[in-house]
């Protein structure tokens, strides 16, 4: 990939923090000489932010030579459903076009990766479009299932690849199959290669406490997990578990952990990285990460949002792309 070509930064929910974020990242990409950007989204309501957070800088076209900002213009959201702190259906139904905006931008070698900033689900899903999170729209918009692209977590010295997501507890776990855990593990050992690490090790959580005990807390491991362990072993990977979660994030050799499940792989990041974590979707037809937190309608247009963890998944992703 031409190291010459920016990364493609999605407003996210225009109605949240991401234009905030998006307008200060790009401003210290050029006051820096940093990883180029263009920003994905409404003009206005980049416009409105420039003005707010970087007023000394102008707006210029994607494709300008001219000094600035640089944009990539969707018109998506009516200026009347623009409201900073109010979650709106035509803000859920432009964070989709502005991400469909960026994955055209990368098929036509106009970037190299993309960023999203913080989404709303709500908001989406009440436009009417189902959504359950960035990795099953980058699915769909690669002509991929959702069981093949991935949410990797990476925040406080760890990295966790989720095998499912944001979806009812009892829905996930009646999805998982040792099938849907090797391709987790598969997608995320090709991801880590791509990060750098040439021999990844791979530890897999168990579903239940203690990964089931051997059966006392349940059958759920002998029947899913074990045997995806088996099998990637089999082909070549260095995966080792399953261990409950607990106990193997002790582990300070372990490249990637894989959770089964959303909260079981959230928390730790969470806790030891907060704000700062950082979301790479794995597995899709672009090189795809977000910010670890979300779209903070409580503190939006009032300029002091922090774009520290824009900032860290820009760098993740220059470092790969």
């Amino acid at each position: 990939m031409n190291a010459q070509l920016p990364i493609a930064v999605t407003l996210g929910d225009p109605n949240g923090i991401g234009p905030e974020i998006a307008v200060k990242a790009a401003a210290h990409a050029l006051e820096t000489n940093g990883t180029p950007v263009v920003l994905v989204g409404d003009r206005y309501v980049v416009e409105h932010y420039g003005k707010l957070v970087a007023p000394t800088l102008s707006i210029v076209d994607a494709s300008s030579n001219k000094a600035g900002i640089r944009l990539l213009a969707v018109e998506a959201l009516p200026p009347k459903h623009f409201a900073p702190g109010r979650v709106d259906p035509e803000a859920g139904r432009a964070t989709v076009a502005y991400l469909r905006a960026a994955m055209d931008a990368v098929s036509a070698g106009q970037a190299r990766g993309i960023i999203g900033c913080p989404h709303n689900e709500t908001a989406i899903n009440a436009a009417g479009i189902t959504f359950s999170g960035y990795p099953g729209l980058i699915a769909e918009l690669s002509g991929l299932t959702e069981d093949e692209v991935f949410l990797m977590l990476i925040g406080g010295g760890l990295r966790i690849v989720h095998v499912t997501l944001h979806e009812q507890l009892s829905k996930s776990l009646g999805r998982l199959t040792p099938d849907l855990v090797v391709a987790a593990a598969k997608t995320a050992d090709a991801a880590l290669r791509q990060l750098g690490i040439a021999k990844p090790r791979i530890g897999v959580f168990g579903i239940n406490p203690h990964a089931g005990e051997d059966g006392l807390f349940g059958d759920d491991d002998e029947r899913i997990t074990k045997p995806a362990v088996a099998r990637l072993q089999a082909e070549g990977l260095q995966a080792e578990g399953p261990v409950g979660a607990d106990l193997m994030l002790g582990r300070k050799d372990i490249d990637c952990f894989v959770a089964m499940y959303h909260d079981q792989g959230h928390v730790p990041v969470k806790l030891v990285a907060g704000r700062h974590a950082s979301a790479l979707s794995i597995g899709g037809k672009a090189l795809f990460s977000s910010t670890g937190h979300g779209s903070a309608f409580d503190i939006a247009g009032q300029g002091v949002a922090d774009p520290e963890g824009l900032l860290r998944a820009i760098n993740l992703i220059s470092g790969v792309a």
